[in-house]
């Protein structure tokens, strides 16, 4: 037990509560304003998304952790020794560490390691194997316009926003362009009668062998991969997954065949060649963000192997 806990970091009550508090200001930037449209029955087309499309509650994005590999002291500290996957240091535990024996606790890895094994080896093949992949930059965001494909059949996704070049006029772009979409989680919800045009068939079976760097939905699910691990990351690092999710659904729903101007975003007019460079240059920087985040996570989940 001694080697692995020489590697802890120790946080005193003044430090870790100010992290507390400066992620629990950041998060509710965004927890806030979804919670007053909720209880006031509104809809917002891109800052809802975060919280109905993935799983994480605004609840358990406000609730703040250290990670991997820090201890938590003071009083404060000993009320998380309840919570999951946390553990309370021995006394023999704190005298090795220098510190009284107070309530301190820190993430229990073990019983992570055992109990989410699989979802951490899954994490580590979708991660690693992405960030190895190419990027690539021709979907030009037609995967929201193949799940409007034929509206006037299936209806939209969004039935409280109009199409802004129309039905026929969405419908006239998809036929005339290349669906390249590699992402399973947009793909499956695609019309009928786009699923058959896309040039790719992805699935679930083989996302691990499809994800790909440039891929706007995979760069979003970096917060999803990010908060299943939850709490063996700190709070700040799925904050930045977050935040760089959030920004990729605004370009999303920009290059969308949605008319968003009362919400106060410009369209990406992804059936031109301009909006095409526009909307290729915003991905590859979104590419590069994301590589740079892969890593971070990939050496988290270093940490709770050890």
């Amino acid at each position: 037990m001694q080697s692995q806990l020489t590697r802890l970091e120790v946080l005193a009550p003044e430090h870790w509560q100010a992290r507390e508090a400066a992620h629990q200001r950041r998060a509710s930037r965004f927890t806030a304003p979804y919670l007053d449209r909720r209880s006031a029955g509104r809809k917002h087309p891109v800052e809802d998304f975060l919280f109905t499309y993935y799983t994480q509650k605004p609840g358990q994005l406000l609730r703040w952790h250290p990670g991997a590999g820090v201890v938590l002291t003071g009083e404060a500290a000993a009320e998380r020794a309840d919570w999951k996957y946390y553990r309370p240091l021995s006394a023999a535990e704190c005298a090795d560490q220098g510190i009284d024996d107070g309530g301190a606790v820190t993430f229990d890895a073990e019983r992570f390691r055992r109990e989410r094994a699989e979802t951490v080896s899954f994490t580590r093949i979708i991660l690693s194997g992405t960030a190895a992949r190419p990027a690539r930059f021709a979907c030009f965001g037609l995967h929201e316009w193949a799940m409007a494909y034929k509206s006037q059949l299936n209806g939209v996704r969004h039935e409280y926003l109009d199409l802004r070049l129309g039905a026929e006029g969405t419908d006239g772009v998809v036929e005339a362009s290349r669906i390249n979409c590699s992402h399973f989680d947009a793909f499956r919800f695609y019309t009928p009668q786009a699923a058959p045009l896309n040039t790719l068939q992805p699935t679930r079976d083989n996302q691990r062998h499809m994800e790909q760097p440039g891929c706007l939905h995979a760069n979003m699910d970096l917060y999803k991969w990010a908060y299943k691990l939850s709490p063996a990351l700190p709070s700040e690092l799925v904050m930045d997954c977050f935040e760089l999710s959030w920004r990729i659904r605004e370009m999303d729903m920009q290059a969308s065949p949605y008319d968003l101007a009362a919400w106060g975003y410009e369209p990406i007019r992804i059936e031109t060649a301009e909006g095409r460079a526009q909307y290729a240059a915003a991905q590859r920087g979104f590419a590069e963000e994301s590589q740079r985040l892969r890593s971070r996570l990939l050496a988290a989940l270093e940490l709770i192997d050890r």
